[in-house]
Formats: C-alpha cells, structure tokens, sequence
C-alpha cells in the first residue's frame, strides 16, 4: 500500500432535518447513526483517526465527523495469471496466453514476471488501486447510514412507492470542508443551508462548518448538543426548587425524556388548585408526568405541593400566556382523574371482576378473568410452600384474596384512561375500600419488580401474587408458542421472569422453580383455556428462566462467567442454594489448592469423556486391583473427605466442604505424577476409571470445577 501524501484532515457536517422525532426514539437513533458511520467508513479505509459524533433534536440528527484524509490510499496488487509451462513455449517465448495477459492487465509483457504459488510458478504483473475520494465516498454512504437507521415504524410522504423515515424529511444538510457534498437523501438535495427553531429562528441558515452551525443554530433557538440542553434544564429546576423552597420529586425518566422534546429548553412554574391534593399522590404524579410531561414539586416534608415545572420549548414565557395554558390543561387533567375516582368507587372493587371476561389478555390464552383464576390457584400454591417461612393458612387466604382483585383494576374509568397507573389503582380501591394493608399492597405491588433496579413487593403476599403472575405469563406463553425474539417480546417475558428470579433471591424463597412451573402448568390445565404443559415445554421453560438467572448471576451480582457455568452445570433448581454455592466457589477459588484441582477435574472429564465413562458411573472400585500406593491413598482420601463433605453439604456449609475438596489435590497431584489410567491391563484401567468416575461424581455436586478456566498441567496421562 502507498502511502499517501499528508493532507489537512476534512471535517463533515451532516443533518437531516424532518418533522418532530418522537422524543423517545432520538437517543438510540443517535448511536446507529454513529455506529453505520463508523462501520461505513471503516469499510472504505477511511476510519483511521477519524472522530465520529452525533447529537439530535425533535426536528435533526447532525453527524460531525472529524479527521477525514482527502481520498484513500492507494493499493498496490500482484495479480496473477496463467502458469510459466502456458504462458512460455519450449524456446521461452510468451505464447498468445501471455500476451493476452499483459494486454487485459493493460501492461507491456515486459512488465510481466514469475512468481512462485502453490500451484507452481505463475505470470504476475503488479497493479495500482487509485484510491477513490473521501468526497465520492461520501456521496454514496451517508445516504446509506440514514436508509439503514430501524425505526419501530416508519412513514412515506410522497406516495406509497416513495421513500420511508420515522418523521417526513424537510432538508439534508451535507457540508465536506466548507463545500456541499452533491448527494440526495430521500429524495432531498443536501446543501449548506439548515432550519433554526420553527418558531425562533430563521428557516434558512447558511452554514461552512460544524463550529458555524452550532453557533448559528443558537443564535436562531437550537441547542444543538443534548448534553448542553440536560445542563440547561437541571440548573433551572434547581434554580426554582431553592426559589420556591421545595425540592424536584425525582424522576430520571422524565429528565431525559424533556432533554429530546425540546430544542430550547426553559423550565417555567406553574400552580393548581390545591383541593385536588385530596387525590392520591400516585394519580397525581402520573397524570404530571406521563400526560404532561411535568415535574412534580414536594415540601420538605415529602408532602405534594400544589406546583409544578414544566420544560417549554421557548426562551420565555414573556406575558405568562404559556403558563396559564399549562395550568388550564392541567387542571382538566386532574378534575377528570377526580371524576374516575369518584365514579369507579361507587361499587366495589371486586365487583369489577365479571367484566375482566370481556378483556382479553391472550386470544390463545383466554380474558384476564381467566388468568386471575389461573393466578389465584398458583399464588395459594406458592404461600403453602413458604409455611416454614412463618406464614399459616390466613396467608394463603391474603394470597388468594390479592390475586382476586389483582386485575379488577384493568376495568375501572381510572385505568382506562390512565392505563401507566394499572395494580397502582387496584391497590389504592382496596385501601380505600377497607381491605387489609397486606392485601392493598400486595395488589398496589404485584407488577413489580419491572426491572432489575425496581423493588419487589413488600410482603411476602406481594410476592406471591407476583410470582403467580409472572409464572403464568411465561408458562402459558412458551406454552402456546408465544417466543421472545431478539426485537420482540411483546407480554415482557424476558423482564418477567427477571421479575422471578428477582424475587425468590431478594427473599431468600425456598423454591424449586421445575415445580413451580408445573403449579402454573397444573392452572393452565384446570383453568381455561384448559390445556396442558408437556414435559418437554415445561424442561424449555425452566431452561428460559435459569437463563435470566445466570444474567442476573452474572451482570447484577457480578460472578464470573466460568463460576456460573460451574454451578449451573450440577443444577439451580433451587435458586437460593445456588446463590450460596456460587458465594461459596467465588471465596474458595482464592485459595492456592483450588485452580490446579480445577485443572485436574478438568482433565478427569476429559479422560473420562474419552473413555466413555460416565461421572458418578455404577462402576465399583476395588482396592486389591490397586498397584501403586498413589492409587489406594486418592481411594482413602476421598474416601474420608466424602463423609465429611456429605455432612458439611446438609448443614448448607458449601464453602467448608470445598475447602476439604481443595484439600485432595496433593493426593490428585501425586495419581497424576505416578499412575498411567489407561493401564494395558483391562481390568486395572476399568477400576482406576471407576476411581476417577466416583471422585469426579462425588465431588461436583456443588460445583463442576472442570468449568472453572485455567491451563492444564502437563503429566502422564
């Protein structure tokens, strides 16, 4: 390859203007657009040194890429062509092969020459590669990097057979070192002139570089940087906050949320009538902040205060006309929340349940009054397994009664209208409604955990219902077919059975997660739609669960990979046994004996595996076939370590029975060091690997050490 001559490095300006981008899809449509960049120019050879960054706002996404060369480099090929015994006649002569080689490589024979293959010598003539401009490069990648963005949908403007983006595209901005780039996107001449803000600034701004634009689009309302925006905004809530004497409820979600809404921040204050403050803090927050995109403001007590803030995407509200509309609108938005509340609680909440028939949850698996049937069997289930938990048989009444009014929710005015605010309201009728706290919190709480961040339920009542939702969601949707994809997962499996694994460990639950599949399998059946779970659905579903249990294991608790899959490898049926084994591996693995006999356990597998034995095997060992004395002391000490393990094992001390399996690896060492295992003799090498078959079967029952990483020692075999 030549190198090429040192030129300025190029700077490029790229935006697409469009109509307003939901604010939720601009983040991750910021990364692809960097990413399809980044992986575009690295195709052409052009990513050396160059700097790639993204920025957005409702209306763009704007690239700015720096350390471009002018063009690529230019390669130097050696092609190839016919063999000396064609290309040259018996006096050395180039036959017509050569010639007609020389001439398609556009080359002089003369500048052919010989070159040794595998295949023998071979004519070869060296070619230049010219190396294209970064300019025509770029003309026919950004096009690509903005076609290749995925939207969850997208939208022609033009006609059906015309081109498709989130949001219509208005303008294409396309600027290589001060000079417009001659590309179309969509459609859409790129040139040097961008859009301010709709209502701020100018609709046509020439712009010569990044710095330019960013500066112009300022002047003209855009703040192009949503870092610069998130500062903004944070200094003005704060900035009332201590005004106002009263502190932001928090709500990172919305902080990021108003940062892509708005292309000139201003946070403003409004107020509301506080007669409305007799309206549960829950249905108030929510209606602020998921239909207004508000922020809710608390007294230094924690109580609500009849304020709140809200991001304008304006730099003033001069006349106070904003505010009055904000106010105006929120005002209807909390007397129609009073309304529902009023209104749904005219009959109880129960009372609601008939109607969940009309409801459909799964066209495969019947209405939600179907699943509350199916929830109220598994959650009694689950409060009957947990006795030794301290709870009796009211608990089991509690359980069933919560899962009862689990869903009753989902037919109200309030949920209907408010659908973010579903178990939240169940929970707050059955206060309201004279329902004991355990059942008004299990049934405010069921929904949880909703991500690994998110509590779980604060009773264990809570926790069963949870559960018994959860695992009938996943249960009945394996069942019928219904399998997450890597961009799809519509009833939230994945996160449900998180949810699961969440709340058996945060508890410390003495489950066994094959039986609690089958519990929801045996309502699935009983229930509608009546229909059965086979053992082969139910051995996938609990592999589905054990999988977001290793995630957990491994991102949230942070075991490393090869502790997990040892663990793993013997069983995690039962969660929280796990837990302790993988504590246990994690201290034991720090001690000196423990990676060399990993490594030899490693090496056992592997000799056994060869052999075709079986760890753990029916094959009994007998002593007087032994002729090395290294051979009967492996067979006396893990004799005695066994007992000892065994004992340690039932009393749940995992990490002291590893440390006396640590303890055989002089023993294990010496075997290795002095015994040949595939012995001549049939008879000794079936029992030196029935030896190693028990050893390797009594010892991984904690633990498989042979998945523990680590290099094998070298010894006779």
């Amino acid at each position: 390859m030549k190198p090429a001559t040192q030129q300025k490095p190029l700077e490029l300006l790229f935006e697409i203007g469009c109509e307003e981008i939901p604010a939720g899809m601009l983040p991750k449509a910021e990364e692809e657009l960097r990413g399809n960049l980044e992986k575009l120019l690295a195709a052409e050879d052009l990513s050396k040194d160059v700097t790639v960054e993204t920025f957005s706002a409702p209306r763009r996404l704007t690239a700015w890429v720096r350390g471009l060369p002018a063009k690529q480099a230019d390669v130097e090929l050696e092609v190839t062509g016919p063999p000396k015994s064609v290309a040259y006649d018996a006096v050395g002569a180039p036959t017509r092969a050569a010639l007609s080689f020389a001439e398609k490589q556009r080359v002089p024979v003369s500048s052919v020459y010989l070159v040794e293959t595998a295949k023998g010598e071979h004519l070869a003539v060296k070619q230049v590669k010219v190396g294209r401009t970064t300019e025509q490069i770029l003309t026919a990648i950004l096009p690509r990097a903005v076609h290749d963005l995925s939207w969850p949908r997208t939208m022609t403007w033009t006609g059906l057979s015309g081109p498709r983006f989130i949001r219509p595209i208005r303008w294409v901005v396309a600027v290589l070192d001060g000079k417009p780039l001659g590309l179309r996107v969509a459609g859409i001449a790129a040139n040097n002139s961008t859009s301010g803000h709709r209502f701020l600034g100018s609709r046509s701004i020439r712009v010569r570089n990044f710095l330019d634009y960013e500066k112009k689009l300022h002047a003209n309302g855009v703040i192009i940087r949503p870092a610069r925006r998130q500062e903004k905004i944070g200094k003005e809530l704060e900035a009332f906050a201590k005004r106002g004497n009263y502190r932001i409820h928090e709500d990172p979600g919305l902080r990021r949320l108003v940062i892509y809404l708005n292309e000139h921040p201003t946070v403003i204050q409004g107020e509301f009538d506080p007669a409305f403050l007799g309206l549960p803090d829950e249905i108030l927050i929510t209606v602020m902040r998921d239909h207004q995109k508000y922020f809710a403001v608390e007294k230094k007590n924690g109580e609500l205060a009849p304020q709140f803030l809200a991001v304008i995407n304006s730099d003033k509200d001069t006349k106070g006309l904003i505010r009055a509309g904000h106010e105006r609108v929120l005002r209807a938005r909390f007397a129609d929340a009073r309304f529902f509340w009023e209104a749904d609680q005219k009959c109880r909440l129960a009372d609601y349940l008939p109607k969940l028939e009309r409801v459909t949850y799964e066209s495969r698996l019947g209405s939600y009054r179907d699943k509350v049937e199916r929830m109220r069997d598994v959650a009694r289930w689950l409060t009957e397994q947990w006795f030794n938990l301290g709870m009796h048989q009211a608990h089991v009444a509690e359980a069933d009664r919560a899962a009862e009014l689990s869903k009753c929710d989902l037919a109200t005015e309030m949920v209907r209208e408010f659908p973010e605010l579903q178990g939240i309201v169940g929970g707050l009728y059955s206060r309201a409604q004279g329902e004991p706290d355990e059942i008004a919190n299990a049934v405010y709480d069921h929904y949880r955990p909703v991500g690994l961040d998110d509590p779980i339920p604060r009773n264990l009542t809570g926790c069963a219902v949870a559960l018994a939702d959860k695992l009938d969601s996943v249960v009945g949707c394996l069942a019928v077919g219904i399998t997450p994809t890597g961009s799809s997962d519509p009833f939230a499996l994945r996160r449900a059975s998180l949810g699961i694994v969440k709340i058996i460990l945060e508890n410390k639950l003495p489950l066994s997660l094959s039986l609690a599949v089958g519990a929801a399998g045996k309502a699935l059946l009983v229930h509608k739609p009546k229909r059965g779970v086979t053992p082969d659905q139910e051995s996938k579903i609990v592999d589905f669960l054990l999988d977001r249990a290793r995630f957990v294991f491994r991102e949230k608790e942070q075991f490393a990979y090869d502790e997990v899959a040892a663990v793993f490898r013997v069983g995690a049926d039962d969660l929280v046994d796990t837990q302790k084994r993988l504590l246990a591996l994690r201290a034991i693995r720090k001690s000196k004996n423990f990676e060399p006999l990993a490594i030899s356990f490693k090496r056992i597998r592997k000799i056994l595996e060869k052999a075709g034995v079986a760890p753990g095997g029916d094959g009994r060992v007998n002593p007087e076939l032994f002729e090395s004395p290294a051979e009967r002391e492996l067979h006396s000490g893990a004799t005695a370590a066994a007992t000892k393990v065994q004992t340690l094992k039932r009393g749940g001390k995992y990490q002291e029975a590893l440390e006396v399996i640590a303890g055989l690896r002089p023993v294990v060492d010496r075997f290795f060091d002095g015994v040949m295992v595939m012995a001549d003799r049939e008879e000794v090498r079936k029992n030196r690997l029935a030896l190693l078959a028990n050893l390797l079967g009594e010892f991984t029952t904690i633990a498989d050490f042979s998945e523990i990483g680590g290099e094998e020692r070298a010894g006779a075999s």
